[in-house]
């Protein structure tokens, strides 16, 4: 089952519009052939990324990857496993270069803010203005009915070049390994790769100390967040995803 391995969303609201309904057994091809720097950088860090996987025990290639930030700590995990039915794994954690916004969710185009929430890669680019970017889907389901109606914002990428107007930069090398890792995975079969972005690391004293103090005075903002905990505390304890729903009022609630 498919979201064993990328986790669900169940949107009570919307159908999310233009979602493929098969893997692209050629992706890894089509990828390489409508770029030389793709071609590049699989010649140049394949047998790289390899070394990394075996030093770490972790089978190559994985079936399925999963990636989470966290805003305040500056961090970007990815993990991987090879089996949909197992649990994941930690391969890396890179830093997050740069950032700009506050605490909270995205809200509004030109607000700076790093989305917060459950989001998958729905874009693959490998001619980026920010060397290689992968998107996400902002906004989805929550945001559409939480944000601006009119001007929610959007193009938020993971991307290399450490530059960030509400994006996810981590430098060049690191950018190029995670690029490669989801054109492997997405060949593999994984058609929605998750992308979990939380305000803080909840389980670090530093940063949840930082983050009560910053929220004092903003209720909402702490639900939202505890909202987002949840699924944080069920991969924590689980390594699996947890099915997430959205509801009419735009709220994530956690199964």
């Amino acid at each position: 089952m498919k979201f064993q391995c990328t986790g669900l969303i169940i949107i009570l609201l919307f159908l999310l519009p233009g979602i493929p309904g098969n893997a692209q057994p050629a992706f890894i091809d089509y990828q390489k052939s409508a770029s030389g720097k793709v071609n590049e950088v699989f010649n140049r860090m394949e047998d790289t990324v390899k070394k990394q996987f075996a030093a770490r025990k972790l089978n190559w290639p994985p079936q399925c990857m999963y990636v989470r930030s966290f805003k305040y700590d500056r961090q970007l995990e990815v993990w991987v496993k090879d089996d949909p039915q197992g649990v994941y794994k930690l391969f890396k954690t890179y830093k997050v270069c740069m950032q700009s916004g506050t605490m909270g969710p995205k809200r509004a185009e030109g607000d700076y803010q790093v989305p917060e929430g459950f989001y998958y890669i729905n874009e693959f680019n490998p001619n980026s203005n920010y060397h290689l970017s992968l998107g996400l889907n902002y906004p989805n389901a929550s945001d559409r009915v939480l944000s601006d109606s009119l001007r929610p914002g959007n193009d938020i990428y993971i991307h290399g070049n450490c530059v960030s107007t509400g994006c996810l930069p981590i430098s060049d090398i690191p950018m190029e390994e995670l690029y490669l890792l989801a054109v492997h995975v997405r060949t593999q079969g994984q058609d929605f790769i998750p992308v979990h972005i939380f305000p803080i690391r909840y389980n670090v004293k530093k940063s949840a100390d930082y983050f009560a103090e910053a929220t004092k005075e903003n209720v909402s903002l702490r639900q939202f967040a505890a909202r987002l905990k949840e699924a944080f505390d069920f991969f924590e304890d689980k390594k699996q995803l947890p099915v997430i729903t959205v509801n009419k009022k735009g709220d994530y609630f956690i199964l």
